[in-house]
């Protein structure tokens, strides 16, 4: 893992980073003393460094799933838009979804990455509150379905291979959205994926909550980033179904078995990607370097595979998933 970033955002800093921006911040103003006088500052410098990065070690280590959870949604966690830019080499995005509307909290488009050329579908959250509001913040409705499933079935046509980036705590929830069908979109989009004639590579780089996430989360390959999440509902949802507080989502992610390392435990996803020490927020370019060196692997591994052999796995696959517990 690389080392972490040298300075933080203070103003967004979690609960328990807090020691650790106070670490940082005291190395910073040592650096800016030690560039701006005479005096012989950088053995405690290093000395500080080398602190901050064993305490570094030691808090992420020891992540509950709640502050996991966090983590998965810190205001400069890497974006789907950042993967588009950094990641990329070229991306020409495709719109609509050919009954409604076009909808933004799914974006779709052709993307070449070097040698590798794929359908990129992906949740968008947008960074500023304008475009955090006009994304629903992430939470897509029935037409961004609709959108996803119409640009899947032209990567088929095209013989692409599919790259899905899940982050959203969920479907869009309003009247208008079920009055369009969301259900139903979401449990068509599950079916067809089944039936893809190409690879298809699903990431969660963030939150992966309920029916949301599975709209585009059918593939041969499923990955997660080392601090995002994959569940069947949010914790506050949980909390607020068994509870009736949403004082309890501590509890109920931790009952929800959420975290990567669960969810690689029981079989539900493939692959988990490590994270740079600190987190993606940290070091965004670090975390999708990781994205790309896994697309790398896995891409031309799938596209050797003969269509039926394929589809069989990928049938298989979500067969199989799974530990079954007595009680």
């Amino acid at each position: 893992m690389s080392e972490p970033a040298s300075k933080p955002a203070v103003s967004d800093g979690l609960a328990f980073e807090r020691p650790l921006i106070d670490l940082q911040t005291k190395i910073d103003e040592l650096k800016s003393l030690d560039s701006d006088s005479h005096l012989e500052l950088q053995g405690e410098i290093e000395l500080l460094e080398e602190r901050l990065q064993r305490q570094t070690e030691e808090v992420y280590a020891s992540l509950s799933p709640w502050e996991r959870v966090n983590v998965a949604r810190h205001n400069d966690r890497p974006l789907t838009q950042d993967y588009i830019t950094m990641m990329l080499d070229d991306f020409v995005e495709l719109h609509g979804d050919r009954v409604f509307g076009d909808d933004r909290a799914i974006v779709c488009g052709l993307a070449t990455m070097g040698e590798h050329r794929f359908l990129l579908v992906g949740h968008r959250k947008g960074k500023t509150v304008k475009d955090r509001l006009a994304c629903n913040f992430g939470c897509a409705h029935p037409e961004g379905y609709r959108k996803a499933l119409q640009k899947m079935q032209l990567a088929q046509k095209l013989r692409l291979p599919i790259v899905t980036f899940i982050n959203t705590p969920g479907a869009y929830p309003g009247i208008g959205a079920e009055e369009r069908g969301q259900a139903a979109a979401i449990a068509r989009n599950i079916l067809e994926m089944f039936a893809i004639e190409v690879p298809i590579v699903s990431l969660v780089i963030g939150e992966g909550g309920s029916g949301g996430a599975l709209g585009i989360g059918v593939g041969d390959r499923v990955g997660m980033l080392e601090n995002s999440y994959y569940s069947v509902i949010s914790p506050e949802g949980c909390a607020a179904i068994l509870w009736k507080s949403g004082e309890k989502a501590p509890e109920a992610a931790d009952a929800l078995k959420l975290t990567s390392k669960d969810l690689r435990r029981l079989g539900l996803v493939d692959e988990v990607i490590a994270e740079p020490l600190g987190g993606a927020h940290r070091d965004p370019k670090g975390t999708i370097d990781n994205v790309r060196a896994q697309l790398e692997r896995w891409l031309p591994e799938l596209c050797a595979l003969p269509t039926e052999e394929l589809l069989e796995q990928r049938y298989k696959k979500f067969r199989h998933m799974g530990v079954p517990i007595e009680v």
